[in-house]
């Protein structure tokens, strides 16, 4: 996990633009490097390191002798490189992962490169020969990446928004920020003065297509057929491969861990993978809560029976509403579920980054978009409609949990990783008959469950836990977060504030008090960018006035029953 920023055809001082760039520094906290492109006017690269591959060779922009024209500036983990360079006989002159890129690119361009990889990334890759310029992003959004490009060919490019924001330009005092969308990847013609033009936007993937890299992996699932049994190995097989390849890194791994059934299945499967292993340091699990919630409970149980090194992060609600609007700022959102269920996840990591040496940390995000965990599902007109939100859960990652995931982490140096949306893994279970993947007997996930129930991994308990919503699994039996926030924004937004909401911000409009105090805090850092959000977060098929699931007649929090 890093920060990447570039510029291309800046009419500004270059030394004042690179202050932007720091706004990031947050991502890549061991290093900083900011470097001009030779022979092209106005145009440099910024990069904030987190090592966690390769200490010695892997800063950026990467440049090899092999091809002295290229630029690479890069935030991910390539996660078989190794199988790529072994296929294709590379000549590696560093051990960074994303190296490969410039290898893939030289041997087959721009598409065969983005199509090849398994992983997560953001890419800005430069050609001065050819001059072009590539920007490209992984399938599912895991890593993020902003633009910015005005009508006269400035472009501008950064991980995170708020480093794109207050550029300089002389056309126009703002230039609009934009998301790179996940699975794609663009084209620009590059001119002498380094403006930008020509541009073509690619989309090179489709989830439920089998990847092309699995043509260079060694593992191998049965392929006849989709009786229950079958479904059932290749999905463990599947997941285990998932968490293997994550192992990767030459930094301390740990686990965030709620006592649900998605991170609770990854921490078990990455405990017996490190032992398997032999490394040599514990896994270190991490839960966070207010006294006497659900979640604290589940996840020392459960890091009880896989004998890791656990931790417990209590905060009080006083603590909860003042990380809000640095949440907020984090995040770069308003989405109300996303901010509701990001304070949590934001504790827990700055703790992680001050009180232990653990920086990557895995995670169960993107399993319930992908299994159809959310209780919502329980209301799904037919499988293949339920089949049908299920993807259109996943296109949209990157703007809710992938982005809550990935912000919160990342605002404390530390780097996510998400077995769950493994390329392999989602395009399996994606092409599964969509009778199978819809809740069964009252319970979602449930062919996740079933798949897991012989192993062992988890106490039979916790595998077959409800669905919890959030705002009770974090916060005491006595009182919730959701409880919490309603109290404390009722003294914040008045009746008639909410009336004119409309009129204040006329997209995407607020229609409770909640909604509207997290947008005020947004337009406060991010005035004018509303639409980066293009809606909120929502269940489907139900009348749904609040994303929170205690608003679903289904829905059973443990306390209650």
């Amino acid at each position: 996990m890093c920060g990447i920023w570039a510029l291309f055809g800046s009419d500004e001082c270059l030394s004042v633009q690179c202050l932007n760039a720091m706004k990031v520094a947050h991502r890549g906290p061991d290093a900083f490097r900011f470097e001009n492109v030779n022979g092209f006017t106005n145009c440099c690269f910024g990069f904030h390191r987190l090592a966690i591959v390769d200490h010695l060779y892997g800063m950026q922009p990467i440049r090899v002798k092999k091809f002295p024209y290229l630029w690479l500036c890069y935030n991910g983990e390539i996660y078989n490189y190794k199988q790529l360079q072994k296929h294709f006989g590379f000549e590696y002159q560093t051990l960074v992962d994303g190296e490969v890129i410039l290898h893939l690119y030289s041997k087959g361009g721009i598409e065969q490169a983005a199509s090849m990889l398994d992983g997560v990334f953001a890419f800005i890759l430069l050609d001065t020969s050819n001059r072009k310029v590539f920007l490209g992003r992984d399938m599912y959004g895991v890593r993020p990446m902003f633009k910015v490009l005005t009508d006269d060919g400035f472009l501008a490019v950064c991980s995170e928004a708020k480093g794109l924001i207050n550029l300089k330009h002389s056309t126009s005092s703002s230039p609009k920020v934009e998301p790179f969308l996940p699975g794609h990847y663009e084209i620009f013609d590059l001119k002498p003065n380094g403006k930008v033009a020509s541009m073509e936007l690619v989309k090179y993937h489709n989830f439920r297509d089998e990847p092309l890299h699995v043509a260079y992996d060694s593992l191998e699932i049965s392929t006849s057929g989709f009786d229950l049994e079958t479904v059932k190995s290749n999905i463990r097989l599947l997941f285990e491969n998932a968490v293997r390849k994550r192992l990767m890194a030459h930094r301390r791994i740990g686990c965030l861990l709620s006592g649900g059934l998605d991170s609770s299945l990854v921490a078990a499967m990455l405990l017996k993978l490190i032992k398997e292993n032999s490394i040599s340091y514990p896994l270190q699990t991490f839960a966070i809560g207010m006294e006497d919630s659900p979640d604290l409970k589940a996840a020392r149980k459960v890091a009880s029976h896989i004998g890791s090194e656990h931790h417990e992060v209590v905060f009080n609600s006083e603590e909860g509403i003042q990380a809000v609007d640095e949440v907020i700022f984090s995040l770069e959102t308003y989405d109300i579920t996303t901010v509701r269920a990001s304070v949590g996840m934001y504790l827990v990591s700055k703790y992680i980054r001050k009180k232990t040496d653990s920086v990557v940390i895995f995670s169960g995000e993107g399993s319930d978009e992908l299994t159809q965990g959310y209780i919502y599902f329980h209301k799904a007109p037919s499988p293949n409609e339920a089949a049908e939100d299920s993807e259109r859960l996943l296109k949209e990652l990157y703007m809710f949990d992938v982005l809550r995931a990935d912000r919160t982490t990342a605002a404390h140096g530390l780097e996510l990783r998400v077995p769950f949306l493994d390329h392999r893994f989602t395009a399996y279970y994606l092409s599964l008959p969509a009778e199978l993947r819809v809740p069964k007997n009252g319970i979602e996930k449930h062919l996740l469950r079933e798949s897991f129930q012989d192993t062992g991994l988890l106490p039979k308990d916790i595998l077959w836990r409800p669905k919890e919503a959030f705002s009770d699994g974090l916060t005491s039996v006595k009182k919730s977060w959701f409880t919490i926030l309603q109290e404390h924004i009722e003294n914040q937004v008045d009746d008639i504030m909410l009336e004119k909401a409309a009129e204040k911000f006329p997209f995407n409009p607020p229609k409770t008090k909640e909604g509207y105090f997290y947008r005020q805090i947004f337009e406060k850092y991010y005035p004018g960018n509303a639409t980066w959000l293009t809606h909120y977060w929502m269940p489907r098929w139900i009348e749904a006035t609040d994303p929170s699931a205690r608003t679903l007649k289904h829905y059973k929090s443990d306390k209650t029953e």
